[in-house]
């Protein structure tokens, strides 16, 4: 184990090791786009992190755990983290985990694990001995864990260049009168690019912008009018049904005892 700073450089690479892990108190940090060779898994106690890929957003919010396949270029942003934890696993002793950067709920176990292969050190080897018990348990957990839909494609299609992270998607026949494009053709481009429709892709970006907002302890009411809510009931609706919980669940499931 390694505890970092935010001026740490630390190439997992480096290493031998199949699997290794760090921990940290980061409050805020980006990594700049990079990869490494070894897959990785990320999780913090509090706080989120913006992960951002080949024309993709990946928002992790406390208490889930992203997976980052190995030599996938990303970006990791913290903003107001406590308890980062991040495992690294050579993918050549451990190939049965995803190809695709996937987000999962971390259960109670999955959390006492992922904190006891962090805070190791890096001589263990998790092959062998009780260690191995240990890592089984992990791996047993990540892939039974619930995936969690927080992952957002852009398109590529120059027409829809305005449409980003950081700005409120327009309706559908707005970004239409905007580009000269037909509704119909924006939404043949955004499925082909995204699979998503326009709709459904609007409506994830509002998902994810308002867990941003949620872990930065935005009110509700503050939220429904910042994503163009008619009312702070409709902004729960639309939350309960893309989550399944009402946004007071959601962010209460996510707080993790130390």
């Amino acid at each position: 184990m390694t505890w970092i700073s935010s001026d740490t450089v630390f190439n997992p690479d480096e290493y031998d090791n199949d699997v290794i892990g760090i921990a940290s108190e980061l409050t805020q940090h980006d990594s700049g786009f990079h990869r490494h060779k070894k897959g990785q898994l990320l999780f913090s106690h509090q706080g989120c992190m913006r992960i951002t890929l080949n024309d993709s957003l990946c928002l992790l919010p406390p208490a889930r755990m992203a997976w980052i396949p190995s030599e996938v270029v990303h970006r990791v942003q913290i903003s107001g983290v406590t308890g980062y934890r991040s495992i690294y696993v050579d993918n050549r002793c451990h190939s049965d985990f995803s190809q695709h950067v996937e987000v999962l709920r971390v259960t109670g176990l999955l959390r006492e694990v992922l904190e006891r292969i962090a805070l190791t050190d890096f001589s263990m080897n998790w092959q062998h001995g009780p260690a191995a018990h240990i890592w089984a348990v992990c791996k047993n957990e990540i892939h039974s864990a619930q995936r969690e839909s927080t992952l957002l494609s852009f398109p590529k299609d120059r027409r829809l260049s305005t449409l980003n992270e950081n700005d409120m998607p327009p309706p559908l026949w707005t970004l239409a009168a905007n580009t000269g494009a037909t509704e119909k053709t924006i939404g043949r481009i955004m499925v082909r690019e995204t699979g998503l429709n326009y709709q459904q892709w609007r409506q994830q970006w509002r998902l994810l912008k308002a867990i941003e907002l949620l872990t930065e302890e935005h009110a509700v009411s503050d939220i429904a009018s910042i994503l163009a809510f008619s009312s702070d009931s409709a902004f729960i609706t639309f939350f309960k049904n893309m989550t399944g919980s009402t946004p007071g669940i959601y962010m209460s499931n996510g707080k993790v005892g130390r």
